[in-house]
Order: structure tokens, then sequence, then C-alpha cells
């Protein structure tokens, strides 16, 4: 194992420890939502990256976290179903869909499939706000139940919640690392860069989309079914465009060249609202601004800022080395 390896590898047990740190010792609900939803969207934000590999701009999904989200709290509010194969359930429906409406789609590029994304969401919401019997209409969805008990573990707390979210997160992350790094993973990047060369080698390259398409729409679904059990309510409105937006902000001012970059970007704008508090009416200008400012001057996103901070302090050291000579 090479050094960098090491570093990464020693700091991912790292954080995971200070993780469950948190959720070990620290009692305050507040805090501990906030956490619950920086895990979430680094889950969101990392889903959109994966299917970004195969060179697809997707904004669907708010409508997939919306799907998933009435999936699960109607399979469990409707038909009893067990919370725990209600929240699978949401993510492989979720991931279904996806797959579906990717196969006449992914042959769109660039703009013209993100348009057609941005549609599916509008559809979503609008059938959820329009079948009243069955999904409450404008008004939503209330008293869904919480997550069934298991190993004397009851979720009524946010520190059972957050070892939820924790290991929802943490097995989303493994999976989302090892498939980038698989064959498949390469096959996506291959896409990504010349399409029409993958074709001509015989690569299925709209099936490796559709993949790509559903396998994050499963990591949307599920954590929209758990966001359902976690609020007991749900508002048809809540994953619209502008929720998918954010998602999309987060992974590219984090960096959607790499893994870590959602992870970085979905904390520290999840974080940024929270200690801004006098400024959350203009949030949506502050996010645009950092959005512009990561695009003009650092279009890696932050994860590239060490670099660039090492390669600032080398020059800054070179260029003294030189007027001392």
């Amino acid at each position: 194992m090479s050094s960098r390896k090491a570093a990464g590898f020693g700091a991912t047990i790292l954080l995971v420890l200070a993780l469950v740190l948190v959720g070990l010792f620290v009692k305050g609900p507040y805090i501990l939502h906030v956490f619950i939803l920086i895990m979430m969207r680094v889950v969101l934000a990392s889903s959109l990256r994966l299917i970004n590999l195969s060179g697809q701009l997707s904004l669907a999904h708010g409508g997939l976290v919306t799907l998933g989200a009435y999936t699960s709290a109607l399979l469990a509010m409707k038909l009893g179903f067990s919370t725990w194969l209600a929240l699978l359930v949401a993510g492989v429906l979720a991931g279904l869909v996806s797959c579906l409406i990717g196969f006449p789609f992914t042959r769109l590029k660039g703009i013209y499939f993100t348009m057609v994304s941005i549609f599916f969401v509008q559809i979503i919401v609008l059938t959820v706000q329009q079948w009243r019997g069955l999904t409450g209409g404008a008004s939503g969805l209330y008293n869904i139940p919480r997550p069934d008990g298991f190993w004397g573990i009851e979720f009524k707390s946010k520190t059972s919640f957050f070892f939820l979210m924790l290991i929802v997160m943490l097995a989303s992350l493994l999976i989302m690392w090892a498939i980038e790094r698989s064959r498949v993973g390469m096959t996506f990047l291959g896409i990504r860069q010349a399409d029409s060369l993958a074709e001509s080698v015989g690569i299925n390259t709209t099936g490796f989309k559709v993949l790509a398409f559903s396998i994050g729409g499963f990591f949307a679904g599920l954590v929209g079914g758990f966001y359902a059990h976690y609020v007991s309510a749900l508002d048809p409105t809540a994953f619209g465009f502008l929720f998918t937006i954010y998602i999309l902000i987060y992974m590219i001012v984090g960096g959607a060249g790499a893994f870590a970059g959602p992870i970085i970007g979905a904390t520290l704008l999840t974080v940024l609202p929270e200690v801004a508090r006098p400024l959350e009416s203009y949030m949506p200008f502050v996010f645009a601004a950092i959005l512009m400012l990561i695009i003009f001057l650092m279009p890696e996103g932050l994860v590239g800022l060490p670099q660039r901070l090492n390669r600032l302090f080398r020059k800054t050291a070179k260029d003294q080395a030189d007027v001392a000579g």
C-alpha cells in the first residue's frame, strides 16, 4: 500500500471513529439532527457523482428522493410492511424507475438529458400533489411509523437515528467506492471521456449509462425512505427542483473529480447555513456566489485546495530562496 493510500485509509478510520464518538457523547438533539442531515446529503451528492462518472448530468435526484420517501411511507402505513422492507423496496423502486426512464433518455447528451431529468422531478412532484387519495395531496403525509426496533433498540431518539444513518452512509459510500474502482467504474470513466470511442470498441454505452443512473437512483430512494421514517411527515414539495440544485452544488463545490469531493461539499454547505442563521434568507445567493467562485477559480473543487496551497508554498519558498541567493 502506498503512503498516500495509507494516509487516506488512516484518515477514513479516524473520521469514522470521530463520528462514533459524536453519536456516543453528543446528546443535543439539534447537533445530532445537523449531523444526520450531513450524512443524508453526503450519500445523495456521492450518488449524483456516481451518475456523473458516466458523463451524465442528472437533476432527477429530487424526484427520486420523493419517490423513495412516499413509497416507504405508504408501504408501512397502508400495507403494513416492515419499515426495513419498505426502505429496501423504496430504494429498489427508485432504481427501477431510473432504469425505465434511463433507457429512452440516456441516449440524449449534454443539456438535453439534464432537461429531461428536470421534467421528471416535476412529474413526480405533481403526481404526488394530485393523487390525494393515496398521498394526501398538498397536505402531505403525517404519523409515518418509525423504524421497527431490533436487538432491543427503539428508534425514538436522535442518537438511534444518528447511528442508523451512519451505517447507511458508510455502507453506501463503501459500495460506491467499490463500484468506482471496479471494471464497471473504469468503463463509466471511459464513456465520459469518449463515448463514441467506447462504442467503437464494443462497449454498450447506453447500458452502462442506465446502470449508473439506476445505481444512483437506488441510493436516492433509500435516503428518501430514511427521511420519511425519521421525520414522520412528508411534504410533496420538500424535494423539488431547488433541493436537486443544492445536491448538485454540493458535488461541484466539493469536487466532482474526487471521491471525497461530495463528502466535503455536503458537509461544509450543510454546516454553513446553520452557523450563518442571520443570512438564511440570502442563502441561495450565497450558494450561487460560492458556486461561481469555485467554477472560475478552483474548477477541481475544494478537494484540490491542499494541492493548490502546497504549490503556492513551494513557489513562495522558491522565490524567497532565489531572492536570498
